[in-house]
């Protein structure tokens, strides 16, 4: 197990996982808002709809292509 934050939301998950899993297991399952303010959520796990895309330790990443390290600090993008 490693520990990582989602907007300062401590998690615990699997070492091996990926950020979606993480933000699937997170209060609030949204990536990121639309530009309307709709929550999007991860859509098609392989990086081509860009729906996941976060802020990891100041980069911008997909969570879909991102392992979850120990410690990493993750925000939603607005």
């Amino acid at each position: 197990m490693l520990t990582l934050f989602i907007d300062g939301e401590r998690l615990d998950v699997r070492s091996g996982s990926l950020l979606t899993a993480a933000l699937a297991k997170s209060s609030n399952p949204a990536a990121r808002r639309s530009v309307s303010g709709e929550a999007r959520a991860p859509f098609c796990g392989m990086g081509i709809c860009q729906e996941c895309r976060i802020q990891v330790d100041g980069v911008r990443r997909l969570a879909c292509q991102t392992p979850c390290r120990e410690g990493m600090q993750v925000e939603r993008l607005p």
